[in-house]
């Protein structure tokens, strides 16, 4: 089978665009399950931080697995200090996610910590975002400031109505729906019942009038064509983790059915 890549780098524009794009968590912290996404074409993982054990080390090893498997990797932050922003980043971190962005003035604040110019990004080209050194001042700042993606997380019901002031930062690349934490703040069971869906339409809304993309979790392809419906391009969709459990789920029944 052959498979389509794209380059990692290409990312931020292919998302700006509007491009359909496919993309997973990462849960485990190792770069196995990255190579394996590239390998099959996937668009963008993400690291997930802030709910998978992954420390530093294991971020950077999984950062590494997936030059080789030629993906880009965002990361989910679990922190949005400008320290660890800077870390990812430095590891060559396509973007970053960040969880729980509440107003654009939280949202100018990691903008300035993920960019050079017009920001207060800490500098050095020794890591591997600069080549280890391969890279010159210039020519780093430039590549990092042009590739670096940086996606809000909307997932707090009083975010809703910022979704728009937080999008139309410039430096702000796309909105994320958090639909689960948006269920479980206002009481619900389920990530689709009414008013999560309310305020996903909204997000939505949101992005296409400051111009910028939504990026949603899906469980299914029924659910991404919901989801498409109402305007969102980029999909994660399961996990490593899922994954996985999805395939074995299925490889057992087909073994229990044997007579």
């Amino acid at each position: 089978m052959t498979t389509t890549r794209h380059d990692p780098a290409d990312f931020r524009a292919r998302l700006g665009r509007g491009d359909i794009l496919a993309g997973t968590f990462i849960k485990t912290p190792s770069g196995h399950s990255v190579e394996i996404m590239g390998d099959l074409g996937f668009d963008f993982v993400v690291i997930d931080e802030e709910h998978a054990p992954f420390d530093r080390r294991a971020i950077d090893q999984a950062l590494v697995s997936a030059r080789a498997g030629q993906v880009a990797a965002l990361v989910r932050v679990a922190s949005s200090a400008p320290s660890n922003l800077l870390s990812v980043l430095d590891g060559a971190a396509t973007g970053v996610l960040v969880p729980h962005v509440m107003s654009a003035e939280q949202a100018r604040e990691i903008v300035v910590s993920c960019h050079y110019r017009n920001g207060k990004r800490g500098f050095s080209n020794s890591p591997r975002a600069g080549r280890y050194g391969g890279l010159s001042l210039g020519e780093h700042v430039k590549h990092g400031d042009a590739i670096t993606t940086i996606v809000a997380q909307i997932e707090d019901p009083e975010a809703i109505d910022h979704a728009e002031a937080i999008a139309r930062l410039d430096g702000v690349d796309a909105l994320f729906i958090g639909r689960g934490d948006l269920a479980v703040a206002m009481g619900e069971n389920s990530s689709d019942a009414p008013r999560v869906r309310d305020a996903a339409e909204r997000v939505c809304a949101a992005g296409k009038a400051a111009g910028k993309p939504v990026m949603v979790f899906v469980g299914n392809a029924v659910d991404a064509q919901a989801m498409r419906a109402i305007g969102a391009s980029a999909f994660i969709t399961s996990s490593d983790q899922g994954l996985m459990r999805q395939a074995a789920a299925r490889a057992k029944a087909d073994i229990s059915a044997l007579t």
